[in-house]
């Protein structure tokens, strides 16, 4: 890529596309592209061939999906298969037709399947039975990853896949329904605090075991990866070390100073036991993510609840 490219960040105004956003314009791009949902359906044919035709772009980060946590994904697991698979089949396609340089398809870990040995290598994708609770987006991702390696197959296009471990970071999404856990716990800690309340219920168990990557750390590899990966398959992006929920949530009470008790909902699901990525192909790469959990997290906050509106 040159600063002169002219890039398409589908998803621009989420936590990852912005995050990509912001490494390109710090990198000294000033021909990046992004519409709005409002502005422009991804899961509509007719309108997403008419964007590329119009636009032309020279690069695609394909950020844009229907994301959520448990509770989300276990309750609208129509619409995410739907949405999803709309979304990307749409930008893929019209890529390949509109002659794109180079595209990037960004998945999740929720690909591997739930009882694949830990840490998660790239090999383990379809070795297994999915996590019920999210098996539409999952399903939907791992299409992705398919459609991106069959058209470089079939075509010659030079489309890439990157399987980032769970995400937080400004613009996040801090809905009780829909968020993740992270901003769940930050928004449920931070609320206790203000309002004084004695405890916290958080789901499940606090067993499980779960990595967390900032946002602009994923950026960063994007772009690097922008440059340097020119291959099949997939890449996992992560920090390469994982932490239980419960000690999760310990942490973010620390950061947020909130004094009340923890009490733990064992009706509620856990979800995956542990997803923790296998980043040695990445580490090879020649990149390593370098914000740390508890400096990411205090970043956020700040950002979030502390700052005057």
């Amino acid at each position: 890529m040159e600063n002169t490219s002219k890039v398409y960040v589908a998803g621009h105004n989420g936590m990852v596309g912005s995050a990509i956003v912001r490494r390109l314009q710090q990198a000294g791009f000033t021909n990046i592209i992004g519409k709005t949902s409002a502005e422009l359906d991804l899961r509509n044919q007719l309108a997403v061939e008419a964007f590329f035709a119009t636009h032309q772009p020279d690069y695609v980060f394909l950020a844009a999906a229907k994301v959520g946590g448990i509770l989300a994904n276990d309750k609208y697991k129509a619409d995410f298969l739907y949405d999803n698979l709309m979304i990307q089949n749409n930008v893929i396609h019209q890529a390949y037709k509109h002659g794109v340089k180079k595209l990037m398809f960004l998945g999740s870990s929720c690909i591997y399947p739930k009882m694949a040995p830990q840490p998660l290598k790239e090999e383990y994708l379809l070795t297994g039975l999915l996590e019920s609770t999210n098996e539409p987006y999952a399903i939907a991702k791992i299409a992705g990853i398919k459609m991106c390696d069959a058209y470089r197959y079939q075509y010659g296009c030079n489309f890439i896949s990157v399987m980032p471990t769970n995400l937080y970071g400004p613009n996040d999404n801090y809905d009780l329904n829909t968020s993740h856990v992270l901003p769940a716990l930050l928004r449920k800690f931070h609320e206790a605090k203000e309002n004084g309340a004695l405890e916290v219920t958080v789901w499940g168990t606090g067993k499980p075991l779960r990595e967390f990557l900032y946002a602009d750390d994923l950026a960063d590899a994007c772009y690097y990866l922008m440059h340097h990966c020119n291959e099949a398959g997939f890449v996992n992006i992560g920090v390469g070390e994982d932490i239980s929920i419960a000690d999760l949530a310990a942490l973010i009470k620390e950061i947020v100073g909130y004094e009340g008790n923890i009490v733990w909902d064992t009706e509620k699901p856990d979800g995956t036991p542990r997803k923790l990525m296998d980043v040695s192909k990445l580490t090879a790469m020649g990149w390593k993510a370098t914000t740390t959990l508890k400096e990411g997290i205090e970043k956020v906050y700040n950002q979030r609840f502390l700052q005057p509106t």
